[in-house]
């Protein structure tokens, strides 16, 4: 009898989209013009389909006079708010391709992503946070304080020409402000309006994201209007999204967790997008919930047990609440099981995927036993393929064996911007991107992932799957989150770390901790070494930086020698 492989392709009697983002949004408008589309707490705005797509109209023809063509790149710097989105759907509309710069991106950074993406027009926020992003540009183009020009002249930045400031209380001299550029609409005529969209083609690209940084520099995974259109149908349709639904968006809209599966999921279902707070607020996303009636929420873990644990919790009505997604990182059972009682989340949904393919390759379905949402990520999703490989021979492995998962299909992204050597090592000559993850299938197709292929530690000849230890960690009622890396050691090659945050009003000492872990896990999984946190190296999105972690570690222990 052959050993069954780990392979698997998606099916689905729904065909993929082979429209543009544009005319799916106005088709959208056109079948529920008086639904909601766009409810923005703090802003204090609420926008039906019409109306939204009035002001993404109006965006796009000023975009238009001031000069952007098809294929420029359009920069969007800032934390989620009406613009945000409104600037997503009025490129595509024009066939710019937005470049999504990270909120907590500094001027190094800022500066890596403009230039290697030849950003000519940038939108930003005045400050948020501890991030004043007027000032940082004005530091990278002194000519902006000057008076507004016809275009910027910048060494530092040769492409860009245009920026254009949110906040009108807080902009260089050199900047447009929002409704200043809003107000050039009148000059593109409609005619012109109308002949730029029949240019546009679906496989053309409309998107730069780069990639979060939890490996390291980042790179522009480039995609396209199939690749995200397609992706966001089909996360929303495998919660059962309708016109009905009202999603609740506290995640990043720079990442594809907010601007795909958040904002284009509502909008190939005439669903509703609400945001809570310009940043990740518990209290701002529960309170959204009971005001709007959401019927489904949005969040990486942290998330979740930041709202679970909100001392006002209690106090919210979400019994309105059905479904949604946890992503970003696994999850620890006991925060699910409260997910879906306290939360009344029944129908709540784990996804894994990569910018690069758009970023959802697997998702849970709704009914999913709560061993499958805590243990996997689901099984694959229509029209993509997924594969399990030996990562040395590139062999298929059988299920429940170990390899690197790989994915294929409409999703994967056209590539990295301006980086084919990155691209050639990610995606194989028949199109197989490769997601440097480590994963297993089970004979249901159900594939779970057990770490990064760079996260794997080597002891003394022992391969350590720091997921493992981590699940181990967290049946201690002491604990609250755990994360293990290897960290240098002369003896074994690599000894075993772990980061370790405790539950609020429990406490456990290093000690404690080993001792516990002793004659339950093989000896030479038990951490030599523990630290005790407040939080971990974490991107904007909540993807915990692993690479940081060991940086730090190795520092603090002297081991860099």
């Amino acid at each position: 009898m052959t050993m069954q492989k780990s392979y698997v392709s998606g099916v689905s009697e729904t065909p993929l989209l082979g429209m543009t983002i544009g005319e799916k949004f106005d088709e959208t408008a056109g079948r529920f013009p008086d639904t909601d589309a766009l409810v923005v707490h703090h802003q204090d705005r609420r926008y039906t389909y019409r109306e939204l797509q009035a002001v993404v109209n109006e965006c796009a023809r000023a975009l238009m006079a001031l000069g952007v063509q098809k294929g420029d790149r359009v920069g969007i710097w800032s934390p989620n708010n009406a613009e945000w989105c409104i600037t997503q759907f009025a490129t595509a509309q024009i066939g710019a391709i937005l470049v999504n710069i990270n909120p907590s991106y500094r001027v190094h950074e800022v500066q890596y992503a403009l230039k290697h993406s030849g950003t000519s027009v940038l939108i930003l926020q005045g400050q948020f946070k501890t991030s004043d992003y007027v000032s940082m540009m004005t530091e990278l183009v002194p000519a902006l304080n000057d008076a507004r020009q016809e275009r910027i002249r910048s060494e530092t930045l040769p492409d860009l020409k245009q920026v254009i400031c949110l906040d009108a209380s807080h902009r260089a001299p050199g900047m447009w402000h929002w409704d200043d550029v809003i107000a050039l609409a009148p000059q593109t005529p409609d005619a012109d309006y109308r002949a730029r969209q029949a240019q546009l083609q679906f496989d053309d690209p409309i998107n730069i994201q780069y990639t979060s940084g939890t490996t390291g520099a980042p790179k522009g995974a480039t995609l396209s209007h199939h690749n995200i259109l397609n992706n966001g149908l089909f996360v929303a349709r495998r919660m059962n999204f309708t016109e009905n639904d009202r999603l609740v968006i506290p995640v990043p809209l720079y990442h594809c967790f907010g601007m795909v599966m958040g904002n284009l999921g509502c909008i190939t279902h005439g669903a509703t997008m609400i945001y809570p707070s310009e940043g990740f607020e518990p209290a701002a996303a529960l309170r959204a919930v009971q005001r709007e009636r959401a019927t489904a929420l949005y969040g990486v873990p942290t998330m979740f047990i930041a709202e679970l644990e909100h001392p006002e919790f209690d106090s919210f009505d979400l019994s309105t609440l059905r479904t949604g997604i946890m992503a970003g990182s696994n999850c620890p059972a006991e925060i699910m099981r409260k997910v879906i009682e306290q939360m009344h989340m029944t129908d709540v949904t784990i996804c894994y995927g990569m910018t690069e393919t758009s970023p959802v390759s697997l998702q849970t379905e709704p009914d999913a036993p709560l061993d499958k949402r805590v243990t996997t990520v689901g099984t694959i999703h229509p029209h993509l393929e997924i594969k399990i490989v030996d990562p040395a021979t590139g062999d298929l492995v059988p299920r429940g064996e170990k390899g690197e998962l790989c994915t294929r299909g409409y999703s994967v992204m056209l590539g990295y911007w301006n980086n084919e050597e990155a691209t050639r090592k990610s995606i194989d000559v028949t199109r197989w991107m490769h997601t440097g993850d480590l994963a297993t299938m089970d004979e249901d197709g159900y594939v779970a992932i057990t770490g990064r292929i760079k996260d794997l530690i080597i002891r003394g000849g022992e391969n350590i799957y720091p997921r493992e230890i981590e699940e181990f960690l967290y049946t201690h009622d002491a604990i609250s989150d755990a994360q293990v890396i290897g960290i240098p050691d002369g003896k074994f090659g690599e000894e075993v770390m772990a980061w370790i945050k405790l539950a609020e009003g429990k406490q456990a000492t290093e000690d404690e901790i080993r001792e516990f872990c002793k004659g339950k896990i093989a000896h030479y999984k038990v951490p030599k070494y523990i630290k005790l946190v407040d939080e971990f190296p974490m991107t904007v999105t909540g993807k915990i930086q692993k690479f940081r972690m060991r940086e730090i570690s190795i520092d603090e222990l002297n081991l860099g020698g």
